[in-house]
């Protein structure tokens, strides 16, 4: 089954753009060809931000809000309305990741720096700028197990809350709360080099609320 267009006309988009996602959600199960596109032009580059930080890749990350968008598209009948819009779609794009990882047996990688760093102790060369940082993070991440990654993903980079987070990844918050520790706990040696520096608060938790609240 193909998306429907990207484009639909003006006026169309307009009224689309008035409307809640829950009630683009019913026009799209209506049957109106235009609703899931505004769907996925207010929501992919949350998606996006999600899988990308997720599966540190953009090629596997782009194929996986792909896979989430074409999988909400055809089982939009099952949202039920228990929770928002967009914890669903952040449901299914987690699912979509963590299903990429599985069936082509994706690992956390290890960069070489890092690893030693960890090992070490010591800092990393310190380096400037919120896409240095931001890289840095990213390339730290790969190194946790698929759902620690996740949950630190959403809690600490997207800015959810641990009651959110739960939601999205179906599971008790007690399990966010101990993947959330024992994330950090691997990351604290390995980003100690960070742990002063306003720029990193800024990258992981300002950035990330930017992308949730759209």
């Amino acid at each position: 089954m193909n998306l429907p267009p990207d484009s639909p006309p003006a006026a169309q988009q307009a009224a689309g753009s008035a409307s809640s996602d829950a009630d683009l959600l019913t026009r799209h199960i209506g049957g109106d060809p235009h609703a899931f596109s505004e769907i996925v032009r207010r929501h992919r580059d949350r998606m996006w931000a999600v899988a990308l930080r997720t599966l540190g890749d953009p090629d596997e990350a782009a194929d996986a809000v792909q896979d989430a968008f074409v999988s909400a598209y055809r089982k939009a009948e099952s949202f039920r309305g228990e929770a928002a819009v967009t914890t669903w779609l952040h449901r299914i794009v987690v699912n979509a990741c963590l299903d990429r990882m599985r069936r082509k047996s994706i690992r956390p990688v290890a960069d070489d720096e890092l690893v030693e760093a960890a090992e070490r102790d010591t800092p990393i060369p310190d380096h400037t700028g919120d896409r240095d940082v931001s890289m840095e993070v990213t390339a730290a991440l790969k190194l946790l197990p698929a759902d620690q990654r996740a949950a630190l993903v959403l809690v600490d980079m997207m800015g959810y809350s641990v009651e959110d987070a739960a939601q999205v990844l179906d599971v008790p918050t007690g399990t966010i709360k101990s993947r959330c520790a024992r994330g950090r706990a691997k990351l604290a040696p390995i980003l100690s080099h960070l742990r002063n520096r306003s720029d990193l608060t800024r990258v992981s938790s300002a950035k990330g609320a930017e992308l949730r609240d759209g």
